[in-house]
């Protein structure tokens, strides 16, 4: 055996001893051979939700994957080990996804951050290679340099490329390219025996499907091979608003069967003043827009807004403004409120980051954010949208409400992503990705308010994905293995047997609650 590996184990037994102590003895940084473990930092017990804080009892921050796949190789070897491991990019899990208690938290942003872009002579066929613990924003930065981007986005962008591939990567150009997870051409993965495999549709392709929405359960992606596209130099981003949601869903899938025309589509509920100043907060014009919201929050009304965008491409062969006009004769929204304007591709794409600066701004970043995300069948929608406001209340509500169309067919069905089952209907087709991303200001809703916000989300996913409306969550945390059984339903024995070839002892994604750890037979 090689002496610098031999010395690296015995130096990672210590570790393991130490962590396994109920001494809890690490309290500062430690050079393990090539392995640099740091105590806890700040970031490893917190998230964005800020509701789960599970302290790890140390930190690897990786020069290269060669490091994790030590560790957990290691890890995967030892018969009295019951440490877990945590991937962590950047940080915006809602319920402690990415912690693990008492285990190693590997952050995966302190891997260099390499982009490689690939300029293919036919449509189609540009791509990116990018390391797991780079960001959105980063790869949309380099790509344009070269007049390229990648198909399938997340809103916001300052998240890491395997943390969204991990769970799917949605937003409002999923309906025509899919999320994120189907636009992947190659993976580079980590698993929970510490293997490095290089994985595709045609090689090693059990791993390849089982990591893409897999929740971080067989591997950690440390690099993705990202399809990418010709980017439009202009955007032209258009508003229309609805005072009745079923003109506002039909309209809605109206815009997702022109894929041809349009290239994006979200829509939001407008409950009060506040969710509709915190959704123009990005758009750079001037909504002439004062619905009258009733301040009582009886018998409220509540608006809508439809959001869409077509690429401009800037050719002569086309004209947008006519497209739009085009589009618009065949919506039904109010006459008097809709709305466009042009913007560059890498503003409209970072249109978060205002929102963001916005609500830091207020001190409403950095608080509690008792999202709930859940993928609704076609035939569900209505009925979810009136269990929604039942448990909702508008005077207080501070935050958005996502709901927007996604189209079945645009998913790989070999992936680990959980949807709804289609019913057997071709409606159903159709499916609504329905984002409830309030935030608890701490200046109004103190611990005992966010508890009973944190049962009121439980109570409406626990109806919701009842069969009469048939959802799924989406970035969910489930709080036993039963519940996670019902949520993959028929693909959970897929889902088992993946975990059993790729990490057999669960070291992997403990945060997620799907596996209790076990242990290896022998040395």
């Amino acid at each position: 055996m090689d002496f610098a590996l031999f010395c690296t184990r015995v130096n990672i037994l210590f570790l393991l001893i130490a962590l396994c102590s109920p001494c809890k003895f690490i309290q500062s940084p430690m050079d393990f051979g090539p392995l640099n473990f740091h105590q806890t930092t700040d970031t490893s017990s917190l998230d964005f939700g800020r509701i789960v804080f599970d302290s790890p009892s140390a930190v690897l921050r990786p020069q290269s994957p060669k490091e994790i796949s030590l560790l957990l190789g290691f890890l995967s070897a030892s018969s009295f080990s019951k440490v877990t491991v945590a991937a962590r990019g950047a940080g915006h899990s809602i319920d402690g996804q990415a912690q693990a208690l008492d285990g190693i938290v590997i952050e995966m942003d302190s891997l260099p951050s390499t982009i490689s872009i690939h300029r293919g002579r036919e449509s189609g066929s540009s791509y990116a290679d990018v390391s797991g613990g780079a960001l959105w924003i980063e790869l949309l930065r380099e790509s344009l340099r070269f007049g390229l981007a990648p198909r399938s986005w997340t809103d916001y962008l300052y998240l890491s490329v395997g943390g969204t591939l991990s769970n799917g990567g949605i937003s409002g150009q999923t309906f025509k390219h899919g999320p994120q997870i189907s636009n992947v051409l190659q993976l580079d993965v980590v698993t929970g025996k510490g293997e490095q495999v290089t994985c595709s549709p045609t090689e090693s392709s059990e791993l390849f499907f089982a990591a893409l929405g897999g929740l971080g359960q067989f591997g950690i992606i440390t690099r993705a091979r990202i399809l990418l596209q010709d980017a439009p130099p202009k955007v032209k981003w258009v508003r229309a608003f609805y005072d009745d949601f079923e003109t506002f869903t039909e309209d809605q899938e109206l815009l997702v069967a022109m894929p041809d025309a349009v290239d994006y589509v979200e829509g939001f509920i407008l409950l009060n003043e506040q969710s509709l100043h915190s959704s123009s907060v990005a758009f750079p014009s001037h909504l002439e827009f004062t619905p009258e919201f009733d301040s009582n929050g009886s018998n409220y009304r509540v608006y809508h807004c439809i959001e869409f965008a077509i690429h401009d491409y800037q050719v002569e062969s086309t004209d947008v403004e006519q497209v739009v006009t085009e589009i618009s004769r065949k919506m039904s929204h109010i006459p008097s409120h809709f709305y466009s304007v042009e913007v560059s591709y890498f503003d409209f794409l970072n249109r978060v980051r205002m929102e963001e600066v916005s609500l830091r701004s207020r001190g409403l970043w950095e608080v509690a954010h008792p999202w709930l995300n859940l993928f609704v069948p076609k035939s569900g929608i209505r009925e979810f949208k009136d269990l929604l406001l039942d448990n909702i209340s508008p005077t207080d509500f501070e935050g958005l409400v996502l709901i927007y169309p996604l189209l079945r067919d645009k998913w790989d069905a070999n992936s680990s992503a959980v949807l709804p089952d289609g019913g057997g209907r071709a409606e159903e087709q159709v499916m609504y990705i329905v984002g409830v991303l309030r935030s608890a200001n701490p200046a109004t809703c103190a611990a005992q308010c966010l508890r009973d916000l944190l049962r009121r989300r439980r109570r409406v996913a626990k109806v919701a994905t009842d069969p009469r409306i048939g959802a799924k969550q989406y970035l969910a945390r489930h709080p036993s293995q039963g519940q996670w059984q019902d949520h993959f339903g028929r693909h959970w024995d897929r889902f088992v047997a993946r975990k059993a070839q790729f990490d057999p002892l669960s070291i992997l994604a403990p945060g997620q609650g799907i596996f209790p750890r076990t242990y290896a037979s022998s040395s």
